[in-house]
């Protein structure tokens, strides 16, 4: 995978990926924290920062920032995960600099104005009260929950409306200080432009911004205990996810249960939970299931939504399939074949660029490197038919699973 990596004085590192024949550039800006490395007592605030990026800066109004790309036709976004804080932006290559000036000034020099920040908690109590009137989504936050009790892995990236209410200016600028160190910020390009131009501009806006290299220890991952709880929700549907904990980021085991998890209830329609429980018997309309590898530890999970009259049925189909996976080892056609189509659907997500480029710039934080795609799919062909048969053992044992059920108030 052709790519150019700059490293600036100050730590901050330009990821870029030429695309010669392509007239749109995609960027992003990833900051290595997220809501773990919050306290409790300010849960929700990494997410709550990256809605007052676009609030004012010393320079810019809210408007001025909405407008700057939209008004020649870009996208400009955001989003907050456990362990990452990402803004991205797309747009016609001749507005390079706009979009990196623009990235640059919601970063390092916003100001986060009082009224903003008041009106802002009202935005983001709405936004929170839209996902718990969404179970297919509340479920999986309480279920991270369920999985780490007792660990900030396992609060809602959103907060309480108890946190969000109380958040000041002053825990605002605290966080950013300790968190936003400059040795574990990247910025990625995808686009056609030169490594020369791309340095004279990285050093003109991103240069000047003062080295921050604090120390940040995140608090390991405490001690699991599988559960299982069932809740009355006000929802149609019975919502269910079954799951665990599973490997981090450089366990070794990784591709294989990437592998694993693309095999059993990955996108494609001919997964074996899809074809078992939604095509040979229609008992649900959604299944899938999710592999989410973390700094020290992951998690596993199997979600469904289903008529509740159903849900009985679909839990022992799918401990059925975890059994076939723990019990039976691949034939050498059915290992060859999953892992063709997930090399694939690997191939295909290229396609997105903007995806790319923050897989990729995610990686360089990662690991401090990017893996190519014959890299990545050498790893994937590696993996045996026995490494397969232990990682479904290791996660997919009944012991080890946790299950969270939302059932319809009578």
């Amino acid at each position: 995978m052709e790519y150019n990596l700059l490293t600036l004085k100050n730590g901050i590192r330009i990821l870029h990926k030429p695309a010669q024949e392509s007239g749109i550039t995609h960027m992003c800006l990833i900051i290595n924290t997220g809501s773990r490395d919050e306290t409790n007592s300010t849960v929700g605030l990494a997410h709550f920062i990256e809605h007052l990026l676009f609030k004012g800066t010393q320079k810019r109004n809210t408007y001025q920032i909405l407008n700057r790309l939209e008004v020649v036709g870009g996208d400009l976004n955001a989003y907050t995960t456990k362990e990452q804080t990402c803004i991205h932006a797309s747009f016609l290559n001749e507005h390079l600099e706009r979009a990196l000036d623009l990235l640059t000034d919601i970063t390092f020099h916003s100001i986060f104005p009082q009224n903003e920040l008041e009106k802002e908690k009202g935005v983001v109590l709405d936004e929170l009260d839209s996902y718990k009137d969404t179970p297919e989504e509340h479920i999986q936050d309480e279920f991270d929950e369920l999985i780490f009790t007792d660990h900030l892995l396992g609060n809602n990236i959103l907060g309480t409306p108890e946190s969000i209410k109380a958040f000041t200016q002053q825990n605002i600028f605290d966080f950013i200080q300790k968190n936003y160190n400059t040795h574990e910020i990247a910025l990625g390009v995808y686009g056609n432009i030169s490594e020369k131009k791309l340095q004279k501009l990285a050093d003109k806006y991103l240069s000047p911004i003062l080295e921050n290299n604090q120390s940040k220890e995140r608090t390991a991952a405490n001690g699991y205990t599988a559960k299982t709880v069932q809740k009355e929700k006000s929802c149609n549907q019975t919502h269910c996810i079954i799951g665990g904990r599973s490997y981090n980021l450089t366990n070794d085991k990784k591709h294989g249960m990437l592998l694993l998890n693309n095999l059993l209830g990955g996108p494609g329609m001919s997964s074996r939970l899809n074809l078992e429980i939604r095509e040979r018997i229609g008992a649900c309309y959604t299944i899938e299931s999710s592999f989410v590898p973390m700094t020290d530890t992951g998690m596993f999970s199997i979600y469904f939504g289903t008529d509740e009259e159903k849900a009985e049925r679909c839990v022992k189909l799918i401990h059925k399939e975890l059994k076939k996976l723990r019990d039976h080892a691949l034939t050498p056609l059915l290992l060859q074949q999953a892992k063709q189509r997930f090399k694939g659907q690997i191939a295909l997500a290229e396609e997105s660029r903007i995806s790319v480029i923050i897989a990729m710039t995610k990686s360089l934080l990662d690991y401090g490197r990017v893996d190519s795609l014959p890299e990545l799919f050498a790893k994937i062909d590696n993996v045996s038919a026995a490494d397969l048969l232990e990682i479904a053992n290791e996660n997919f044992s009944p012991q080890q699973l946790s299950m969270l059920t939302f059932v319809p108030t009578e």
